[in-house]
């Protein structure tokens, strides 16, 4: 989790001061990748601050499943889309929407398709940027889009795209889950995950979280613990959270910190 620890100490140093839709003002900067490796044996869940890993396996799953009202989070005891959502628990056509209906399209189900019978096609390419629905959601997607690449040896790489990121509170979270999604979908093809890269546009610590980002950062790290994937199954939209276990996982206490909404 080195370059996440770098990232967030280039911003505290090197971020330009910024109003923002919330109206809490950011330290931000434009333009920057981090890069999580061997991420079978390292996964990458932070450990400098203990991270809510029961939110992100299950936010997960809603996405695969294609939900996109928070009644399923809230069942398993998960809160992290409330404050958008509305009285009905509604979101609009979010990620879950846009990944498994993009225009009539199943976008995850035709990339597992294409990553069984073309692995090596330069097109496995997942988006939830669908400009003509953004009125619609009650939050635009952060994480963008992201790309699989799957090697001649058998390892499965995945790069995801960020237009905004919450560094100190979402994108432990985005890592998390995206390296999550790689077992996913390395499962079915007998590959096994490898590496997986982040590009962020706009990077930003929010203001009332800066103090907290520079105790972070300057805390001891302990060693990354590892993802045991308990059933496999063909489908990603088959996944439920109780079939993933994080093991090894020692972290630093949390750093509590209120969200931007």
């Amino acid at each position: 989790m080195e370059d996440y620890r770098n990232a967030l100490r280039h911003i505290l140093f090197n971020g330009e001061e910024r109003e923002d839709r919330t109206g809490v003002g950011t330290r931000s900067v434009f333009g920057i990748s981090m890069e999580f490796n061997d991420i079978h044996r390292e996964f990458p869940l932070l450990t400098g601050k203990r991270t809510h890993w029961k939110s992100i396996i299950t936010e997960l799953c809603w996405f695969l499943q294609g939900h996109t009202n928070v009644n399923y989070l809230n069942e398993r005891g998960v809160s992290i889309w409330d404050e958008w959502a509305d009285e009905n628990g509604e979101l609009g056509p979010i990620y879950g929407a846009q990944w498994r209906d993009f225009g009539g399209v199943d976008q995850i189900e035709e990339l597992q398709w294409a990553l069984a019978h073309d692995p090596f096609s330069r097109r496995h390419v997942v988006s939830a940027w669908n400009p003509a629905e953004i009125p619609d959601m009650a939050l635009p997607p952060c994480h963008r889009s992201f790309q699989v690449y799957v090697s001649r040896d058998g390892h499965l790489d995945m790069l995801f795209d960020m237009r905004s990121a919450d560094m100190f509170l979402g994108v432990p979270f985005n890592i998390a889950s995206y390296a999550a999604l790689a077992h996913i979908l390395a499962a079915p093809i007998g590959a096994q995950p490898r590496k997986l890269r982040v590009n962020v546009g706009d990077a930003h610590i929010y203001s009332n979280h800066v103090d907290k980002a520079y105790e972070l950062v300057n805390r001891h790290w302990p060693s990354l613990p590892r993802l045991s994937v308990n059933r496999q199954f063909g489908r990603a939209g088959a996944y439920e959270p109780q079939d993933f276990e994080i093991i090894g996982y020692n972290p630093m206490p949390a750093i509590p910190a209120p969200v931007a909404v």
